[in-house]
C-alpha cells in the first residue's frame, strides 16, 4: 500500500502520511466494507483516493486537452528494449504530478481511463492524453540517461 501512495505523492514523508489517514479512514469505515471485494482491494481504494486528495490540495490542475489532435504514438519494439529498474523509477519521479498519477494508475493498479476519468474527475479524453503525454515524457528521460536507444 505505501508503494502505491509512493508512486502517486511522489514523496516519502506524505506517502507515509497518506498510508496512516488510509487507514484511520478503513478502521473508521470498516462497518461499510460489505465484501464485495476483497479487503486488500478495499484498503487499495482509500489509499488512493487519499493519495488524489493529497495531491489536489497541492492544487494539482489536470488540464483538459479535448481540442488538440494528438498524432498516433509510433510503435517500438519492445523487445530489444532493456530498462533498468532504478532508472525508470528515478525518470516516473522526474515527471508532473499530472502525467505521474495517471500513467501509475493505468499502467500499475489496472485501472481504465473511464475509472480514471472518475477517480481524478476529469474527462476520459483527458486521462488519455495525459497517460500518452506522461509515456513521450517517460521515454525521452530514459533516453537523455541512456537507458533507451
Amino acid at each position: 500500500m505505501y508503494n502505491v501512495a509512493l508512486r502517486i505523492v511522489n514523496d516519502d514523508a506524505q506517502a507515509e502520511d497518506v498510508l496512516q489517514e488510509a487507514f484511520l479512514d478503513a478502521f473508521n469505515r470498516i462497518a461499510d466494507f460489505r465484501q464485495e471485494t476483497t479487503f486488500g482491494l478495499w484498503l487499495k481504494q482509500i489509499v488512493i483516493n487519499r493519495s488524489i486528495n493529497y495531491l489536489r490540495k497541492r492544487k494539482v490542475e489536470l488540464v483538459s486537452l479535448e481540442e488538440i489532435e494528438i498524432a498516433d504514438e509510433p510503435i517500438y519494439d519492445e523487445s530489444e528494449t532493456i530498462l533498468k529498474v532504478e532508472a525508470i523509477k528515478a525518470a516516473m519521479n522526474e515527471l508532473p504530478d499530472g502525467y505521474r498519477v495517471v500513467l501509475t494508475l493505468y499502467l500499475f493498479e489496472g485501472y481504465d481511463h473511464e475509472e480514471i476519468s472518475h477517480i481524478l474527475k476529469i474527462t476520459e479524453n483527458t486521462s488519455r492524453s495525459q497517460y500518452m503525454r506522461a509515456k513521450r515524457k517517460l521515454n525521452s528521460l530514459l533516453e537523455t540517461k541512456g537507458v533507451v536507444r
